[in-house]
């Protein structure tokens, strides 16, 4: 059964031993996010803080969960799936950006079934909510008094980590249908945040054209623990003319029940924990940072609008969910080893070509991908890096793009690097591109959001790419392969004795 709430959630997790409750104090300044760095290390549980304390020891009034998407099992269960079948979810997506009509009758007939389901799963509005137990208003706004973490030392003020950010362009295209993003925010006072989304996010397109049209501020809801499914939903690389909202149903395979917000005309779903509505402004900015980030460093301070909330909405005895962002390990990277499969059926839809895709946690989200390839014509690997950083909006910032040949496993450094010792002219084989976007984040770039991107052909080469005659790769006969197979255990040697050969 879909998981209706986040508690629903919580309760497999400890019924399977993937959640621990703490009731020892511990301080939402700084020590939360020490605890979770060690957790993340050892593929820790998900973990329940139950008596959070502020830095002068005073308690807050609601628990802190922490590491809720530690692993990528828990990613996968989140959506009521096994790793294994992540990859599923990217075959649904490939079919929802398909740009034709099916083929032939048969194509049309096989995919009914899940054209029906698509169509089954858009959200239900209901009349009453859990996160509406609680209704705050005017003076009673305080954000102060939601245990909200300062992850690193040095940081300016408390930051909301894991925040579904719900927005609704001015239009009634799809592009302007209601849209999730997970946009950190920085606390200004009891009743107003920074809202920071980087302009290429959905919420930042509906900001950009709300400002062209209208003139009072954009109206958005911070929906903070809702249903696994609508979270994993918000990360997803959801098609544009598809809200998240739907495809969570179709992720958890039962419609996403919301409700409407009190005071800004949204819709967040029902079972959330906390919901935050407000206005974000169209010329109140501020600075935002210098904050811990994914590349290991704290950001730049850049200027971005200010988020003025109007109510807060919770469930009678909520539970705050956050997490932090610093060099991988953090859970972003976790979720995006996960993520990594559903976008493999995405590039094979348009480059069949490719065998494997692999972004590795430790570059950074989404700054170095392998890609391993059935090469059919000289120049083929350029026009693959080329489809890789252009297909999807998620590899845009991507730096570098490594291709390689399908005999070797794009998940192993060892082959990778081999492949480009062996495979690979410098002068010939790395293509770079200048002043193209780059993360503002990324200081090694010359100017904010303006940078360069590498990729390197490590595949074989086909005339005219070299005139050489290429070396023939060493390979033992599979005769021989065969026979230490079958004598292996006669050796009495150590070791599994699996062959090296592909």
């Amino acid at each position: 059964m879909p998981y209706n709430s986040l508690r629903d959630f919580i309760d497999r997790l400890e019924e399977t031993g993937r959640l621990t409750r703490v009731s020892a104090p511990v301080c939402a300044e700084l020590e939360i996010t020490e605890i979770q760095t060690r957790l993340l290390a050892e593929g820790g549980p998900a973990v329940l803080f139950e008596n959070v304390q502020r830095a002068d020891g005073s308690p807050y009034d609601m628990p802190v969960l922490a590491n809720l998407f530690g692993t990528v099992e828990r990613v996968a269960w989140g959506i009521e799936r096994e790793p294994d079948q992540l990859r599923e979810v990217g075959d649904t997506l490939a079919f929802l950006r398909q740009p034709e009509p099916p083929g032939s009758l048969k194509e049309a007939w096989d995919s009914l079934p899940l054209l029906k389901t698509v169509m089954a799963m858009k959200p239900k509005t209901v009349s009453t909510a859990p996160c509406q137990e609680v209704v705050l208003q005017g003076d009673d706004i305080d954000l102060s008094q939601i245990p909200i973490q300062t992850c690193w030392p040095g940081e300016p003020a408390p930051l909301i980590t894991w925040p579904l950010v719900v927005t609704k362009g001015p239009g009634k295209g799809k592009t302007d249908d209601f849209n999730l993003g997970i946009y950190r925010m920085q606390v200004l006072g009891r009743n107003r945040t920074l809202m920071r989304w980087l302009k290429h996010r959905g919420g930042a397109q509906h900001h950009q054209r709300w400002k062209s049209e209208k003139t009072e501020p954009l109206p958005a809801a911070v929906v903070i623990g809702a249903d696994p499914g609508t979270i994993i939903a918000a990360v997803t690389p959801v098609p544009d003319t598809l809200s998240e909202y739907h495809f969570a149903g179709l992720l958890r395979g039962q419609k996403v029940e919301l409700v409407d917000c009190k005071t800004v005309p949204l819709k967040v779903p029902a079972q959330a924990e906390i919901v935050l509505e407000g206005h974000v402004s169209l010329d109140d900015y501020g600075d935002e940072g210098p904050y811990g980030d994914h590349t290991g460093y704290y950001n730049s301070v850049e200027s971005f609008p200010v988020f003025t909330v109007t109510a807060i909405t919770m469930r009678r005895k909520p539970i705050y969910l956050s997490t932090f962002t610093g060099r991988p390990p953090d859970e972003p990277s976790i979720l995006g080893e996960a993520l990594n499969e559903v976008f493999i059926p995405l590039l094979q839809q348009q480059f069949p070509e490719i065998v494997d895709f692999w972004l590795p946690p430790e570059g950074c989200s989404y700054r170095v991908a392998v890609v391993s390839m059935k090469k059919a014509y000289p120049g083929h690997a350029k026009r693959v890096m080329l489809g890789v950083w252009s297909y999807l909006r998620q590899f845009m910032y991507t730096k570098w793009v490594i291709v390689v040949d399908h005999d070797i496993d794009a998940r192993d450094w060892k082959d990778v690097i081999w492949a480009v010792s062996t495979r690979m002219d410098p002068a010939r084989d790395i293509t770079v591109i200048e002043n193209t976007p780059i993360d503002y984040l990324d200081f090694a770039s010359p100017e904010s959001g303006l940078g360069s991107k590498i990729g390197l052909d490590a595949t074989d080469k086909w005339p005219p790419e070299t005139k050489r005659e290429w070396g023939t790769q060493i390979l033992m006969s599979e005769k021989v392969v065969d026979k230490v197979n079958h004598r292996w255990s006669e050796y009495g040697l150590p070791g599994s004795g699996k062959s090296i050969w592909k």
